[in-house]
């Protein structure tokens, strides 16, 4: 190490750095350098890497993307950051599977897949609860025997030391099964009779005990699976439910996200992201739209409630502090995974941001301020008739087997205030209702849409009327007239988020509004 006992400046050299307009290297009179030292091969360098970068990221997206999420597969923010930035290259991200994932995130570019878009699946790796000896033997009986038909074969084919039921049932419940079997459910619930017959069967290998005829293909005739038990029929889990254990057992969401409405219909003006945040200056004020992912309350010296939260969006976390005065406004609002609107100032401190909350709505309330705003009156023409849309309208009232269709918006308001004048029950003030938005020439002449529309709405509603609040409508129109069909009790769902962004991503407009108002 030298030691620097005298400092006299004898010149200055040129430097290339990033970001600096000036000379600032100093050679010193013992002609030893002060300061950064970058001179200009150090800045070639550099630059020729993030031309690379940039060429990569240009060119070769999906591989780029896949890197970049592996690389930083242990950092959830910017996990969420970079899923964020799948979207902006048109680039899908699909949960794990069992037949197609590797270790890694797996690209799979549109060309190979036939489908629309590339696709990225998470890598086995990214399962909670799944090491690399489950890894190993999975892929390992994979490139042996080819794809697994379904739990069972697995089961049968993989060793089962290495694969145990606390595994399985991660790699059920993130989705790594849903090309072999939708229902995770039902999985969960078949699971411990198929590890059991497996285990039975892999003891009468050992032991020469199963005949030379005996056939492994699931479905073949006399096939040894048609032994496999099956618990009895079970329906799947809510949507809701399944982001929740996506969540749990992978650390972030992949199939959905509870805020991807919210963001996509772009109706809470002047929102940012968490990212967009992080690079504000303090004592800026800002306008967030985030999920509340824990709360931590606190008591002041002085006796005063107030708390320390974490939330997070689509592109990252975030810390805030809720203090007193703003605690005991909002405090019932601060609920575990509450979807809300946070307004605030940016604070700064040891390169770390956080927001000092002001106020907060819910997301839905929101929302629904900017649906009033812009809705539009409904035109009826009492005198026109169109065979095919009467058809439409019948078709789609048959769905939940709904009443008379109501020819007016503000008439079926009407009926709604009426109702809920008869009732005490304060909840249902705040009912809500999707409304589905079909122009009567985009409708195929099958049943198509029809069945789409119909699954859907089964999927999403948990069969749970105490939980299924959220009503459902399909706004039926052409140039010259709009008809409201409003589905029966049965299609309410529970989650009204999820259900319009399943609807958005088959190509039908939706929008959530309450009901009445």
């Amino acid at each position: 190490m030298v030691k620097i006992v005298s400092r006299k400046l004898a010149k200055t050299e040129n430097v290339y750095d990033i970001g600096v307009t000036k000379d600032h290297n100093f050679v010193l009179a013992n002609g030893l350098i002060a300061s950064n030292c970058f001179n200009k091969s150090h800045s070639t360098a550099y630059a020729y890497v993030a031309y690379q970068t940039a060429y990569l990221k240009a060119n070769y997206s999906l591989e780029y993307m896949a890197a970049l999420l592996t690389a930083n597969s242990g950092d959830q923010d910017k996990v969420q950051k970079y899923l964020a930035n799948c979207q902006k290259f048109n680039i899908e991200v699909e949960p794990p599977n069992i037949n197609q994932s590797e270790v890694d995130f797996t690209p799979l570019p549109k060309v190979a897949t036939k489908e629309i878009k590339d696709k990225i699946l998470v890598g086995l790796s990214a399962v909670k609860n799944v090491g690399e000896g489950a890894i190993e033997a999975i892929l390992k009986a994979r490139k042996e025997g080819g794809e697994f038909k379904s739990l069972a074969d697995l089961c049968d084919r993989v060793n089962l030391n290495a694969l145990n039921s606390r595994t399985l049932e991660s790699l059920i419940k993130c989705g790594a099964f849903d090309k072999i079997e939708a229902n995770r459910h039902q999985l969960i619930k078949d699971l411990e009779g198929v590890m059991k017959w497996a285990q039975d069967r892999n003891k009468d290998r050992n032991i020469g005990q199963l005949s030379l005829f005996d056939n492994h293909i699931p479905g073949a005739k006399n096939s040894a699976f048609d032994s496999v038990p099956k618990s009895s029929p079970v329906s799947d889990f809510p949507a809701k439910e399944k982001l929740e254990y996506e969540k749990e057992i992978l650390g972030f969401y992949v199939s959905d996200h509870p805020l991807k409405y919210a963001q996509e219909q772009n109706q809470i003006q002047d929102a940012i992201s968490i990212a967009q945040m992080k690079e504000k200056k303090s004592n800026s004020k800002i306008k967030l739209v985030v999920m509340l992912a824990g709360i931590k309350p606190h008591v002041t010296k002085k006796g005063d409630p107030m708390a320390f939260i974490q939330v997070e969006d689509m592109t990252g976390q975030l810390d805030a502090v809720v203090f007193p005065k703003v605690y005991q406004e909002i405090k019932e609002l601060l609920t575990e995974n509450s979807l809300l609107v946070l307004k605030g100032k940016v604070d700064n401190k040891d390169d770390e941001s956080q927001l000092l909350v002001e106020s907060a709505e819910t997301i839905e309330k929101v929302m629904a301020d900017a649906v009033k705003q812009e809705e539009k009156p409904v035109t009826e023409l009492d005198n026109y008739q169109n065979e095919s849309r009467d058809e439409e309208i019948k078709k789609y009232q048959d769905i939940g087997k709904a009443e008379k269709p109501v020819e007016q918006l503000e008439t079926q308001r009407n009926l709604r205030k009426t109702e809920l004048s008869k009732t005490e029950n304060s909840s249902a003030k705040q009912r809500q209702i999707i409304i589905l938005e079909l122009s009567v020439d985009k409708i195929p002449e099958d049943n198509s849409l029809f069945e789409q529309i119909q699954a859907i709405l089964k999927e999403q509603s948990s069969g749970d009327e105490e939980k299924a609040k959220v009503a459902v409508g399909t706004l039926i129109f052409d140039d010259q007239r709009q008809q409201l069909v409003q589905f029966g009790r049965e299609f309410w769902v529970e989650d009204g988020q999820t259900t319009i962004n399943r609807f958005i991503g088959i190509g039908i407009e939706a929008k959530i509004i309450p009901f009445p108002y």
